[in-house]
């Protein structure tokens, strides 16, 4: 079985999914691509929003960074070595994990994906 990534982007004080998506691989295209259709759907103006992430590869990749340049987008990240230093999404994903509804695991990224829709 393959592994799968959720990539999620949330707003800290409502704790709303404003976009995810599920994916094989965590590139930077992917994350690329999740932003700029999150900022467009949202229709946030430029110079508005602070983008939080993890010291992963693909949220400092010079692609993501050049991306938020060019969308006006002010960026943070956790601090080094520490894996659990948004506690936003990580309250976000134990909650997500704990729901009576939650399988222990998933039969396919189909099922993923589907299982997400409904409950979103």
């Amino acid at each position: 079985m393959r592994h799968s990534y959720l990539y999620v982007i949330l707003v800290i004080f409502s704790r709303y999914v404003v976009g995810r998506m599920i994916a094989y691989r965590e590139t930077a295209e992917l994350a690329e691509q999740l932003i700029a259709d999150t900022i467009d759907k949202q229709n946030i103006a430029p110079g508005t929003l602070t983008l939080h992430a993890d010291r992963g590869t693909s949220m400092r990749s010079k692609s993501v960074a050049q991306l938020l340049v060019d969308l006006d987008v002010t960026k943070t990240h956790s601090r080094p070595y520490v894996s659990d230093d948004n506690p936003y999404s990580e309250a976000q994903f134990k909650t997500l994990k704990y729901r009576p509804d939650f399988p222990a695991r998933f039969g396919s990224i189909e099922g993923a994906r589907a299982h997400c829709q409904e409950n979103s």
